[in-house]
């Protein structure tokens, strides 16, 4: 069974010039790191438009399916009811390519931080508040959200009701002890 495809993200080019300039400063910053650039630097053109071109994130009408890796190859999917938080940052180096790293935290969650991340993705915003919409679509129709206003109504209706009860009890009680 197929679930409907809501949200297919795009990835945005500019991720491998962003990697490109972290592997620099991070190698220029640490001494060691200067030697292996020439070894670095090649081998990073050869695979970041590998790297980026494996990237996907759907989002269904039940999940969020994230896949990734050239050599490690990793699918993870998510179910949007387990989702708690999805955060966007983005730092100064991607303020300059307009870049955000979006990451994703579930319930249940055993270790710390986010379960998956993903840097770059076109119109971040839109992909995050497309999660979080779907997410609440869901749980309103599964009924994990309280119930609407009008069964609320009823109950408190109820619980009124009872209450006075109660107190015309009360009240047939003290006058029968006077």
């Amino acid at each position: 069974m197929s679930e409907r495809v809501i949200f297919e993200a795009t990835f945005n080019p500019a991720v491998k010039t962003y990697w490109l300039l972290s592997l620099l400063l991070v190698s220029s910053i640490t001494i060691v790191g200067i030697p292996f650039l020439i070894i670095s630097i090649p081998l990073f053109f050869l695979i970041s438009g590998k790297i980026l071109a494996a990237m996907s994130a759907v989002v269904t009408e039940r999940k969020l399916v994230v896949k990734r890796g050239v050599f490690n190859k990793e699918e993870k999917s998510i179910p949007l009811e387990k989702i708690t938080d999805v955060a966007m940052v983005q730092g100064p180096l991607m303020r300059l390519f307009n870049l955000y790293l979006l990451s994703f935290e579930t319930a249940g969650q055993s270790a710390q931080g986010a379960l998956v991340s993903l840097i770059g993705i076109n119109d971040a915003d839109a992909f995050r508040e497309t999660i979080l919409s779907q997410k609440d679509k869901l749980l309103t129709n599964t009924g994990a959200f309280p119930k609407d206003k009008v069964d609320q109504n009823d109950d408190l209706k109820l619980l009124i009701e009872s209450v006075q009860r109660i107190e015309q009890l009360l009240e047939k009680a003290l006058e029968g002890k006077q």
